[in-house]
């Protein structure tokens, strides 16, 4: 209690120095604000300030740009009105032009209708006349029929026989015409082609023949081959499947087997038997194994030989194995695999020259008597056969249709089977290339000149040219010279469905008249 009255004066001493700070903050805040407001004033006047000239500035641009848009908007206007102008100018001629067609039209319209008037009245004038024509048509035909006495049927059937025979003898004419100049050219082109082939082609001809005769050094070697009680022959022909005939021949054994390759080792075989002079069953079987194995080895490399020789690849083993067997198969004396190999070449030849595949041309060539390989095993003509090998051997269908048809058996179905049956008959037609019985020969010049004489317009008949060719002589009261053709166009159809020859046969029809007086 007794510090209170020291307190309350330092309380109050305090309060006066708060009271003295308060006043002195009040002073001094008052005159800040003072000065920011008199600050606060100058901004807003500097700023009014600014902002009326910004104003003044922008009321310019605004001025200005409203100024270029009425400009730009006047020059718009203008053009527009110019086109306006222009396609009100062109819509005026437009309509010009159309009133003018529309003038033009209706002038065309009165135009055809008077046109159609008149053309109907000229249809019923016409109408009128047809009827009178025909009226006087029939009136004619009854009064011509009154004259000649036939009917109008009988006279149409005088006519149209008078009208098939001027056409038959015309069609004829015309036959002729294009048959010589076909003939003509066609023959130019053929010589051409064949004189080029055989002319690029050069082959050596050697009228090789299958062998079936051996040569023994003497009489009692025969002896020797027939063997105690006739064993060596009988084990010779068993081993060999050929029979041996030993006859009165002198120093020669003669060989019979239907089988070329069998019989080409029966014969060598024999030979070596014969110079070894070792004749016994056990010495023949194992002479007869190796020639076989021999022979087998040399058909294979023939065929192959065959193969590259021409130029010809990718040949299935089989058909190359048959190949080299045609070395021993001959036809008419000639060697069939020389005779395989010259037709490959001549087909070739003529194809490059045709503008053809000259490959495909000698492959069909090469193998196109493949089937006489085994014609004397298998039943059928040999182009078939050989035909029936290729497809099986994968040949293409052209190659198989050129040896099906090199013959006639099958028809030609492209250009080189056409070709292959030329390069044949072209091998085999050379002279000295084959040989014909003359029994054969001389029953085909009889049948050719049967077939001739068949025809009741030929009064004789000859074949000339070894059967190349036969000339045939009709009476001139029986044919007229444009029935010629004709009639030699039917000979050749008899020919070449009942006769077979080699090569081609010329037809030559020959018509002449005579007049025969006497001087005395």
């Amino acid at each position: 209690m007794e510090s209170i009255p020291f307190l309350i004066p330092a309380l109050v001493a305090v309060i006066i120095v708060f009271a003295a700070g308060y006043a002195a903050a009040r002073i001094l805040d008052k005159s800040r604000t003072d000065k920011a407001t008199s600050d606060a004033e100058e901004i807003i006047k500097a700023a009014a300030r600014e902002a009326e000239t910004i104003k003044k500035e922008a009321l310019l641009q605004a001025k200005d740009k409203l100024f270029q848009a009425r400009a730009e908007f006047e020059t718009e206007l203008k053009e527009r009105r110019a086109e306006l102008s222009a396609k009100e100018s062109r819509l005026l001629k437009k309509d010009e032009h159309l009133e003018r067609k529309a003038s033009q039209l209706e002038t065309k319209e009165i135009s055809l209708s008077k046109r159609d008037r008149d053309i109907e009245s000229s249809y019923r004038k016409a109408k009128e006349k047809q009827k009178e024509a025909e009226l006087l048509v029939e009136s004619q035909m009854r009064r011509l029929e009154e004259i000649a006495g036939l009917s109008a049927s009988e006279a149409k059937e005088i006519v149209l026989k008078q009208v098939e025979n001027e056409a038959r003898i015309e069609s004829a004419r015309i036959l002729r015409e294009i048959e010589e100049q076909t003939v003509t050219d066609a023959d130019k082109k053929a010589k051409s082609i064949i004189a080029t082939a055989v002319g690029r082609y050069a082959a050596d001809f050697v009228a090789e023949r299958t062998v079936s005769v051996v040569n023994l050094p003497n009489e009692e070697m025969k002896g020797r081959i027939i063997g105690r009680e006739g064993r060596n022959i009988r084990a010779i022909e068993a081993a060999t499947g050929v029979d041996l005939i030993i006859d009165d021949t002198p120093e020669a054994v003669i060989l019979s087997g239907y089988n070329p390759v069998r019989r080409e080792v029966a014969r060598i075989s024999l030979e070596r038997l014969v110079n070894d002079g070792r004749i016994h069953p056990a010495r023949i079987e194992e002479v007869v194994k190796k020639v076989t194995q021999e022979i087998e080895e040399a058909i294979v490399e023939l065929g192959q030989q065959a193969c590259f020789d021409v130029g010809v690849h990718g040949i299935n083993p089989e058909l190359v194995k048959l190949l080299g067997k045609l070395k021993y198969r001959t036809s008419f004396a000639q060697n069939v695999y020389q005779h395989s190999i010259e037709v490959a070449f001549l087909s070739g030849i003529m194809a490059a020259e045709l503008g053809l595949n000259p490959k495909k041309a000698k492959r069909a060539g090469l193998l196109h008597d493949i089937g006489k390989a085994i014609d004397h095993e298998v039943e059928g003509p040999h182009a078939l056969i050989g035909a029936d090998i290729a497809r099986r051997c994968g040949e293409s269908p052209l190659i198989v249709n050129a040896i099906a048809a090199h013959h006639g058996d099958e028809e030609f179905r492209n250009t080189i089977a056409v070709l292959v049956q030329a390069a044949d008959t072209l091998s085999a037609a050379r002279p000295g290339s084959r040989r014909e019985m003359l029994e054969n020969y001389v029953k085909r010049l009889k049948d050719l000149e049967r077939i001739a004489d068949s025809f009741k317009e030929v009064s004789k008949s000859f074949a000339i040219q070894a059967g190349r060719e036969i000339r045939i002589i009709v009476e001139n009261t029986n044919i007229n010279d444009d029935g010629l053709a004709l009639l030699a166009r039917d000979i050749r159809k008899k020919i070449e469905k009942e006769l077979s020859y080699p090569g081609q046969i010329k037809i030559v029809v020959i018509r002449e008249s005579r007049a025969v007086e006497y001087a005395r």
